[in-house]
């Protein structure tokens, strides 16, 4: 019952968080997931791999409904999505067969460095916090960045929010068109990570209920409290004034640095 409670809470979150910061699951689900598989018999050395793989599945729903609210209200820049979207796709693929040749502790030990990385980089380096000038996004930037982003996004089960968002964030985009176009651009990685993970962890699980490395249980625990979240933030929540929105970011990464590395 104490794990139903804690899934649906972090579910909750998740909606909120999809909606304010583009995180479609990965960092708010992937620690909670983590620690409730870890403590059942027989699913431990799977419980990485677990959690990642119904992150992921949990984003096609979360980013799927952000893209089409954020649609209908206008605020999608094709400019921006296109042709990065499928160089995220492309990325995402590879990743998520990199992901089945690693193991358990190896995924968990990226992604914890991952979020040091990314931490340092948003406090250390300019141009997060305070927005510098709008500039376009470069070729190079568009195909191998995204093509990076696709792979750690997929392989770590963060979508694609945590690269996305610093990086139209450095090139002079506010924070709330930021995370528009993050939701969009994790829906490839969701679907490529998900489709992946459900054939390479086939019969892999020593359990009922799950659909490759994918909780099916889990998955519909999260996205149903993920979508109350994202009404009660669409209804509840008052718009962010862009800095404190890109600080309040840094610090939801660390309060999840925090949970994983614990």
């Amino acid at each position: 019952m104490n794990d139903i409670i804690i899934i649906l809470l972090a579910g909750f979150t998740t909606g909120i968080t999809t909606v304010l910061f583009g995180f479609g699951g990965g960092f708010i689900v992937v620690p909670f997931v983590y620690h409730i598989v870890a403590a059942e018999p027989g699913l431990s050395q799977h419980a990485m791999h677990i959690a990642v793989a119904t992150s992921t599945a949990v984003m096609i729903f979360n980013a799927g409904w952000a893209t089409i609210q954020s649609g209908c209200a206008g605020r999608l820049n094709a400019a921006v999505l296109f042709p990065l979207v499928w160089f995220i796709a492309a990325g995402a693929v590879g990743g998520s067969l990199l992901a089945g040749l690693l193991k358990d502790e190896v995924v968990r030990v990226l992604f914890i460095l991952y979020l040091i990385i990314t931490l340092a980089d948003c406090v250390m380096r300019k141009g997060f916090i305070s927005r510098p000038q709008a500039r376009r996004l470069s070729g190079t930037t568009v195909s191998f960045g995204g093509i990076f982003i696709g792979v750690v996004a997929a392989l770590l089960g963060v979508g694609g929010s945590v690269m996305t968002v610093p990086l139209l964030r450095r090139h002079g985009y506010e924070m709330r068109d930021c995370v528009s176009a993050a939701n969009p651009l994790s829906i490839p990685v969701a679907v490529c990570g998900a489709v992946t993970y459900t054939f390479t962890g086939w019969h892999a699980i020593p359990a009922t209920g799950y659909s490759g490395f994918i909780s099916l249980k889990i998955l519909v625990l999260l996205t149903a409290s993920g979508f109350c979240g994202m009404l009660f933030t669409r209804r509840c929540i008052p718009a962010v004034p862009d800095v404190l929105h890109a600080r309040v970011y840094v610090a939801l990464l660390l309060a999840v640095l925090l949970a994983m590395a614990v």
